[in-house]
This record gives structure tokens, sequence and C-alpha cells, in this order.
């Protein structure tokens, strides 16, 4: 029985059919966006290591660090499970573990909706003193204050 998977599935390479968003060249062209703005040390809060977007997107980060000679660095990384609480609590962590970080990219809307939670509450402010990008173009990109810069999914054109 022929089928179709919706994203990519993860470790069957080549075994099975999909459609999915680009997430590396996504991830890619948000921390491109990001450096060429003029942030030098960017974070990301990337999606569990166990799902394609996650892997996808934190490999989409790494190749643009290496591409602008900006070294890579654990401490701003932080592995969240793309949930707002997630997002949040990573982004505290980056906060604590990397001080003097000027910009995130946050690997889902929902995780950068916590980002922005933390991120006020430690008494900084967006875009001023950390840029984040965010990565879906979801319905929560829209409500957060202020407007969150992300990577659209064409999910009409997906399926």
């Amino acid at each position: 029985l022929p089928f179709v998977c919706c994203g990519k599935p993860l470790g069957e390479r080549g075994t099975l059919s999909y459609v999915a968003s680009d997430d590396r060249e996504g991830a890619k062209t948000m921390v491109r966006y990001l450096i060429e703005s003029g942030r030098r040390r960017v974070a990301t809060i990337t999606g569990p290591q166990d799902t394609p977007g996650g892997v996808e997107r934190l490999g989409g980060y790494r190749e643009v660090l290496a591409e602008h000679d900006i070294a890579y660095d654990q401490n701003l990384v932080a592995t969240g499970d793309y949930s707002r609480a997630s997002g949040e609590a990573c982004m505290q962590q980056l906060l604590t573990a990397a001080p003097g970080l000027d910009a995130v990219f946050v690997a889902s809307d929902l995780m950068a909706d916590g980002a922005l939670a933390a991120i006020g509450r430690a008494g900084l402010r967006v875009p001023d003193d950390i840029a984040v990008g965010g990565f879906d173009d979801s319905p929560a990109a829209t409500t957060v204050r202020p407007p969150l810069t992300t990577i659209r999914q064409h999910w009409s054109r997906i399926s």
C-alpha cells in the first residue's frame, strides 16, 4: 500500500517517501539573519534531538556559526520539548550559563513565547538587548509582544 509521510522520518534514510519543510535551511536563514544584523553571541533553544526537526534545526544553526567563523559553544545551546514552559526554562538556563548573549534562535514559536517571558522577567528588552528568532510562523508569533520574527512553514503547500 503506497503512502507518504508528512514530515521527515528520523532514521529511515531513503526508505520512505515524505513531504516536509526544509528545517535545516529554515534554521540557517534565521541564524544568518541574526548574525548579519550584528549579533555575535547567538544562542539556540533547539528541539529534542530524537526528532527530525530538532536534529535539522540544530544542524543548520551549527553550519551558519561555522560559515561566520563563530565557535560553537555548548553553553549557548539548550534543548526544549517545543512547549512554552520548556522555552521559558531553557531561556533562563541560557541567561545564567551565557551572560552577554545577544540573540537566540528558538526552534519553535511556542518555545519562543516562553523565551520572551524569561527575557522580560530578567529585565532585558527584545530586540535591544537580545534578538529572538522563531520557527513555524504559528499563531503564537502574532500574539506575543514584541511580535516575533519567525520562519514560515508552508503547511498548505506541504499537505
